[in-house]
């Protein structure tokens, strides 16, 4: 269900209150904050599209950065002002943010009315009744990590209608000396594929053609269900039989569990497009165990040899860090020497970000904020060309292309995407045609490029 189809219902349903989403962060948080909203909607809170007006907002929030913190802050602080102002009742702060701050978030902000952990989100309705009831206290719920990874049935979606995003996992196992994610979400639990394949049919059903796994690491699917073992590939061959769904689409693996079972079953399906999200960090073997990432030049080398000598047609995204503690000039240039012998089809950098509560945080020889911007922005350069070359390359290629959008104002321009872009991360595709509509699929031929996206002609 969509938000959309929500908020147009008419008399048929009573509802008590309205409600408003603001949601920071991740896929991950949104596949949260749609389970939150599908809840409130069921007891009977209506969806709306704005927050001024609405009864009660819940800004579902993210904590992985020190920037995603200041944005969430920032927000809070917007929609306290309009409570203020009697544009909104009530405001819920959710997700990763209270995770990591627990009862210190209240007294930052004591004019919110209440603060649910991460993994109390299925007790968001208890949380809005008590606002709506008369009854405020107590203004958290916190609950212990589940022993096996939550449900999301019956969502409320705020994606693009044929869009939807699908949790195969949560948590994480890894212990990079970056990252806060094993503390704010916890150990990794795979759903158990039955539970994901009810997941699948409800979001088909509901109009999904493009259905995006995600996880911390979906690399690692099913290892703690089935003793080590990944269920990855046994997993893609039960959702490349289901009805209804087009594409399948596969992010954030990470390179230390790609065996050649999933590269079999994603070069024979039917529906899993050749396109991977793999998030690497780094090269240089020195940064790389500073990170803690348990690989290597030589086994990510040979990882990324075996994709694209087994996947036709594969594109692959990478995420990188620059300006990681004791990180050389000698060790940035040899990451961008790695880029460019990779000639990656999507890339983005990060500058390093030393986030309290990491080991990372506290190491020695810390590069300084402007070295890292500066070697953030000469790798994005280098980057751009191998991508703009990508994109020239394709000039002249019929290809398949998912309408997102129309243009507005535009009777006859589209907004589209290949196999190769995935939503809101990569570019893409301006289609001229008649009588398109989002959600379709369109042969088109490419006939130019505008930069990062590609210009196409509906056949």
């Amino acid at each position: 269900m969509d938000l959309e189809a929500t908020a147009a219902i008419g008399p048929t349903k009573t509802f008590k209150a309205t409600c408003s989403v603001v949601m920071l962060g991740c896929p991950k948080n949104l596949v949260d904050t749609e389970r939150m909203l599908g809840l409130l909607y069921s007891a009977g809170y209506k969806p709306v599209p704005q927050p001024e007006g609405a009864d009660l907002v819940l800004l579902s929030t993210c904590a992985f950065l020190a920037s995603a913190r200041q944005e969430a802050y920032q927000v809070i602080e917007e929609m306290l002002e309009l409570k203020r102002r009697g544009r909104i009742r009530g405001l819920i702060v959710a997700g990763c943010l209270p995770q990591w701050e627990k009862e210190a978030l209240l007294a930052r902000y004591p004019e919110v009315d209440q603060v649910v952990g991460l993994f109390a989100r299925d007790e968001i309705v208890r949380a809005a009744d008590r606002i709506f009831g008369g009854h405020p206290h107590p203004r958290t719920i916190f609950l212990p990590q589940p022993s096996q990874a939550m449900q999301e049935l019956g969502r409320v979606r705020i994606t693009l209608p044929h869009v939807g995003y699908l949790k195969i996992a949560d948590g994480c196992n890894w212990r990079c000396s970056f990252c806060l994610i094993p503390q704010i979400r916890g150990a990794y639990r795979s759903k158990p594929i039955h539970q994901i394949l009810a997941e699948a049919q409800e979001l088909a059903a509901d109009g999904v053609q493009e259905l995006i796994l995600i996880a911390q690491d979906t690399s690692a699917y099913g290892r703690d269900l089935a003793h080590g073992r990944s269920l990855l590939p046994e997993l893609l061959r039960q959702l490349d039989r289901l009805e209804g769904i087009r594409w399948i689409r596969l992010m954030y693996l990470y390179p230390v569990g790609i065996g050649e079972a999933l590269i079999e079953t994603m070069a024979s399906a039917r529906k899993i497009l050749p396109y991977l999200d793999l998030p690497l960090q780094h090269i240089s073997d020195p940064i790389l165990r500073r990170m803690d990432r348990l690989v290597d030049r030589r086994q990510t080398e040979e990882v990324l040899q075996r994709l694209r000598r087994g996947i036709p047609r594969l594109v692959i995204r990478t995420t990188l860090m620059v300006g990681f503690p004791g990180e050389t000039e000698a060790h940035f240039q040899e990451l961008i020497d790695f880029v460019l012998q990779q000639r990656f089809e999507r890339l983005g950098v990060f500058a390093f970000s030393p986030e309290p509560g990491t080991s990372a945080a506290q190491m020695p020889d810390q590069v300084p904020e402007p070295v890292r911007q500066t070697r953030r922005q000469r790798l994005l350069q280098v980057q751009q060309k191998i991508a703009f070359a990508y994109n020239e390359s394709q000039i002249g290629k019929r290809m398949e292309v998912l309408i997102d959008r129309q243009v507005p104002g535009q009777r006859h321009a589209w907004v589209g995407r290949t196999y190769a872009d995935a939503p809101e991360i990569d570019g893409l595709v301006y289609v001229t045609g008649e009588n398109l509509r989002p959600g379709q699929f369109v042969p088109c031929e490419i006939v130019a490029v505008q930069g990062y996206d590609l210009i196409g002609v509906a056949l």
